[in-house]
């Protein structure tokens, strides 16, 4: 019943067309591996059951977002909303929605480092124009970066090395994260687990 409901369709007959059955298996696989990275998370949300929340300041804008993204079971559309226009693409005021992975695991970084500092944040949502500018002139630009999806963040944590951030993201065993203290940055993202120091 729950898959049922999770992938928001009906279970198959063992009667109907083969064809059927693999788009029903294709659909749950698919709706598994959209769950792989919160259930891969649970312990360290036992602190913060009530609420979460998060802190930004766009180093670019000089703009701030303070928000309780997620509160009494579910995420608030508008604090999501305000933090998707705060991480926009600042060269072309472009406005992108923010993975909730990606913010869930900014959230898990502060309860790690047991912080209530705010994320200095360099570079959030990239447009696929300003990414192509980019990619065209850097080779440290992926051309189909996460950043164009709302995926992934460039930040640096108020009050804390970037060494200590970089152990946090780590410990999670989750997404990308990239080390690039030249910059002194840190980039996060919601893709497969992998790290690498630029």
């Amino acid at each position: 019943m729950f898959l049922r409901k999770l992938i928001g369709g009906n279970c198959q007959s063992h009667t109907e067309p083969a064809h059927s059955r693999r788009r029903f298996l294709k659909t749950g696989i698919g709706a598994c591996t959209l769950l792989t990275l919160p259930l891969a998370l649970p312990q360290a949300y036992a602190k913060s059951l009530a609420e979460r929340k998060l802190d930004f300041l766009n180093l670019h804008t000089g703009e701030r977002v303070q928000s309780v993204y997620w509160a009494e079971g579910q995420y608030i559309p508008d604090a999501l909303q305000a933090i998707g226009k705060v991480l926009r693409d600042h060269r072309t005021g472009d406005i992108h929605a923010i993975d909730t992975n990606l913010l869930n695991m900014l959230h898990l970084i502060h309860s790690q480092l047991d912080s209530n500092h705010e994320f200095h944040v360099i570079s959030g949502y990239r447009s696929p124009a300003t990414n192509g500018k980019l990619s065209a002139h850097s080779n440290g630009v992926a051309k189909r970066s996460l950043h164009m999806q709302g995926k992934a963040i460039d930040v640096r944590l108020s009050g804390y090395k970037l060494t200590d951030l970089r152990a946090a993201a780590l410990s999670l065993a989750v997404g990308g994260v990239g080390f690039y203290p030249g910059s002194d940055f840190l980039h996060l993202d919601t893709g497969q687990a992998r790290s690498w120091a630029g």
